[in-house]
């Protein structure tokens, strides 16, 4: 079945508040070790040749990856990774923190030897929007390339600034950092909160992680879920990351483990019968030039085509098999 109607539904239901930063990949990969590195760009490769899209972006990671002393050293190598990487991959980068030494040297070193090939800068421990501006203007300075800003907030102050920090046009995700947000309250969350079951049940870290989520959906941006540190456990970090896009309105989440990338991927695909009514109700619509149709008995109109056309872009972005009637909405974006 075809449509009636050449209007794509990205075009006719995306408004400015729904339109953001839709087409991240739900899964942000961090590595930075240099054998880790190369290992996670092969694995991106292999992926993105099995589903013929990129489902995960890998971060080559400087705060973390870089050893004391050897920060230019891993500048240069995270740089040399990105412009190395194959043609469609997703490579981004964390430098350090912009109060760190090394901080101006990363973003000049990196953005401005690979910024064309970077999808993404992530900035560690944002504390306000003057952080970010500091970002902007460090980038400014190192490359022509517009390149998105990603922030990290780790402290119950950056919380409270969540929204300041999500209007920031160069911001295109937020991240929140458990393990320094709870270690930020000297000891008044017991460090069972920075395990994956006590962090979805201590009430100052769900608060967080909801003020986070509801700071980007306010400004059309990518809310990103933690890690889950305890990467063997493969039915706890599925668990986890079902009850992060589910329930706390998360659509994206962070990867430590090449294990970790698949569990990620399916806890945030909707379910196949979930994707088939997406598609119909939106063939439908189409058919219709998008005037309200009926339903099974229910009425929808652009508010709901709206929701079920982001629903298919997410199973598209998770790589799930796409109804037949459906594909032709997606061609475009995946030659």
């Amino acid at each position: 079945m075809t449509t009636t109607t050449t209007a794509h539904p990205a075009e006719v239901l995306l408004d400015a508040q729904a339109a953001g930063a839709l087409h991240l990949p739900v899964c942000d990969h961090y590595s930075g070790v240099e054998e880790r590195m190369r290992k996670s760009l092969q694995l991106q490769a292999q992926m993105l040749q099995e589903f013929g899209t990129c489902v995960f972006d890998v971060t080559l990671d400087c705060e973390d990856g870089a050893s004391v002393g050897q920060e230019q050293a891993h500048a240069q190598l995270v740089a040399q990774l990105a412009r190395g990487a194959v043609a469609g991959a997703r490579v981004a980068a964390r430098v350090h923190a912009v109060d760190h030494p090394a901080f101006v040297q990363d973003m000049d070193i990196i953005a401005g030897e690979a910024g064309a090939h970077l999808c993404h800068i992530m900035l560690p421990k944002v504390e306000s929007v003057e952080d970010v501006l500091k970002a902007e203007k460090a980038l400014q300075r190192a490359t022509g390339v517009r390149v998105p800003l990603h922030v990290l907030i780790e402290s119950p102050a950056a919380v409270h600034r969540a929204f300041e920090i999500a209007a920031h046009p160069a911001v295109q995700s937020i991240s929140f950092g458990l393990m320094d947000f709870v270690s930020a309250h000297g000891g008044a969350i017991p460090a069972s909160a920075m395990g994956v079951r006590g962090q979805f049940e201590h009430p100052l870290v769900v608060r967080a992680k909801l003020e986070i989520a509801a700071a980007c959906h306010a400004f059309g941006k990518v809310p990103s879920h933690c890690v889950v540190t305890e990467f063997k456990d493969t039915a706890a970090l599925q668990a986890a990351a079902t009850q992060a896009s589910q329930s706390l309105g998360y659509t994206r989440m962070w990867s430590i483990h090449p294990a970790q990338i698949r569990p990620i991927l399916a806890a945030f695909a909707p379910a196949m019968a979930q994707v088939q009514e997406a598609s119909t109700i939106l063939v439908a619509a189409a058919a219709q030039h998008w005037a309200p149709i009926s339903h099974e008995g229910v009425l929808h109109d652009r508010a709901s085509y709206r929701y079920y056309w982001q629903l298919l872009e997410r199973a598209h972005r998770t790589a799930m098999p796409l109804p037949q009637e459906a594909r032709q909405w997606f061609v475009t974006e995946a030659a």
